[in-house]
């Protein structure tokens, strides 16, 4: 059974500037809008409409009754703006909420009040919270949209219309609750139908020849007799567990329990579609307001909650609960399968399959950030600085393997640096070179190995590597750019061996 929350917000835009503007309270001003060469006001404070200013009056006539008036510029959709931030805040509430232009929201509260205690204590927490924020509003719950949306705008009594009541909630209501255009309206009222129950009882065929299609559609969505649907602000993601704490939690023991519990219940889910999770998110909905955010990646997919336990504990540090986080989520935002590895009747490496060494890196990325943990692998280059690429994953293979027959530094420079260099003859190693300020007097020396460019990339010159130890015991990779020159050849370092 389908129940749906509709939130009116009797005067949104003063409200708002209100609640941004304390000093404005008990004062007169509204929002304008220039349309037709006028200036129209397009909202006004409580104050106004006390004196007889409404929307849709011209400013120049708001002043000739006010002259002190204040007046503020209405932004282009700013209401839906403002309707959007409160779907956003309301999702605590439900993961199904949408705006309702130009002054509602509604919410999909199916299944969901009983978390508060039924809904007449649903209805009067989200209610009280928007009242208290400064917001004038009201609301109702009945099976369908459009029930909701009269009780909440027109009704009187009750705002919770009981399941399959929505007929007898509406008898009493003006035309204008189904939420009709002003034609159809001005129709109903010049026939005498000043309320719903004088014609919702006529014949469908009759009350479709005289007031249309649109008309009964109308009907239909209010009585329930026609499907509506609304659009989530938020799509809610496959795998996403949710979690309403009885009692706001503030403490790091009560966080990592929440933590716990999503992600045996997110991990059960992925296990059984044979998924592990690439990246996660977690959101705190705070008793102020605010949302917390914290993110999690790991390098191979996994649905082990010990091992996800501990990559979130490592940013438990980072949530900042204030009074303390009524609601969390959990979201799976990125998916990968994950390939089950085959049992070995012998020991051995896993290398990269190791289940510990992706957990660790993990761990690691935790702590310094997944920025600061690379893996290369090889390309068809002979130009050093071409010859590697970072991998995607742990799991990315290539064809091509990597270089064996000469050795190569563990860390290279993005561009070799120019160094000044002490050679003896052309193809001898050089004595000494001078690298940042420092003379490195070369004890061992191996080389050249002649690299060329590859000529369907570029043109240029060739280059002669040398493997040089200091009297230190440190190597390093040089190189002499082209060929030998009496007057001054060119040098770089390229690497430090380790």
């Amino acid at each position: 059974m389908s129940r749906f929350l509709s939130i009116y917000f009797t005067n949104l835009l003063c409200d708002y500037l209100a609640i941004k503007k304390p000093e404005l309270k008990g004062k007169v001003y509204v929002f304008t809008m220039s349309q037709k060469n006028r200036i129209m006001v397009t909202a006004a404070s409580r104050e106004a409409e006390k004196q007889g200013i409404a929307a849709g009056t011209v400013l120049a006539d708001a002043k000739a009754i006010i002259p002190d008036i204040l007046a503020f510029d209405d932004e282009l959709d700013f209401n839906k703006k403002l309707l959007v931030r409160i779907a956003k805040w309301a999702v605590r509430y439900s993961p199904t909420v949408a705006i309702d232009l130009p002054d509602g929201i509604i919410i999909d509260s199916s299944g969901c009040s009983h978390l508060l205690g039924g809904e007449e204590s649903y209805l009067q927490t989200i209610i009280g919270k928007l009242t208290a924020s400064g917001y004038h509003c009201s609301g109702s719950i009945s099976d369908t949209i459009g029930t909701s949306w009269a009780i909440a705008r027109l009704g009187k009594k009750s705002p919770i219309i009981a399941p399959a009541q929505q007929y007898n909630a509406l008898l009493n209501l003006p035309p204008m609750a189904l939420r009709l255009e002003q034609p159809i309206i001005q129709r109903l009222h010049k026939l005498g139908f000043d309320k719903i129950g004088k014609f919702i009882q006529l014949p469908s065929a009759m009350l479709r020849r005289r007031f249309g299609q649109e008309f009964m559609r109308r009907l239909g969505q209010a009585l329930g007799t026609e499907e509506e649907t609304i659009t989530p602000i938020i799509i809610k993601a496959p795998y996403e567990e949710r979690l309403y704490c009885l009692e706001a939690i503030r403490t790091k023991p009560a966080i990592e329990i929440a933590i716990e519990k999503l992600l045996q219940s997110l991990c059960i889910r992925l296990a059984k579609e044979g998924l592990g999770i690439r990246s996660a998110e977690l959101k705190g909905y705070r008793l102020d307001g605010r949302v917390t955010e914290t993110m999690i990646g790991t390098n191979q997919s996994t649905h082990q909650v010990p091992h996800l336990a501990k990559l979130f504990e490592l940013k438990i540090a980072q949530i900042e609960p204030a009074l303390g986080i009524e609601l969390f989520i959990l979201t799976a935002t990125k998916t990968e399968p994950v390939h089950a590895i085959q049992e070995k009747l012998w020991s051995g490496k896993q290398g990269l399959a190791d289940q510990a060494l992706a957990q660790l890196l993990d761990r690691l990325a935790g702590k310094v950030g997944q920025q600061a943990i690379r893996r290369y692998i090889p390309q068809a280059h002979y130009w050093p600085e071409r010859s590697l690429r970072p991998a995607v994953s742990l799991e990315e293979k290539t064809e091509v393997k990597w270089q064996k027959s000469n050795p190569r530094p563990m860390e290279m420079l993005h561009k070799p640096a120019a160094i000044q260099v002490t050679a003896p003859i052309p193809d001898y190693p050089p004595m000494n070179f001078r690298y940042k300020n420092e003379l490195h007097l070369v004890a061992k020396a191996d080389g050249p190995e002649r690299i060329e460019q590859e000529w369907w990339m570029q043109q240029g010159e060739h280059r002669d590597y040398y493997i040089l130890e200091d009297d230190k015991g440190r190597r390093y990779w040089v190189f002499r750019s082209g060929h030998y020159n009496e007057e001054g050849s060119a040098w770089f370092l390229h690497g430090f061996f380790a």
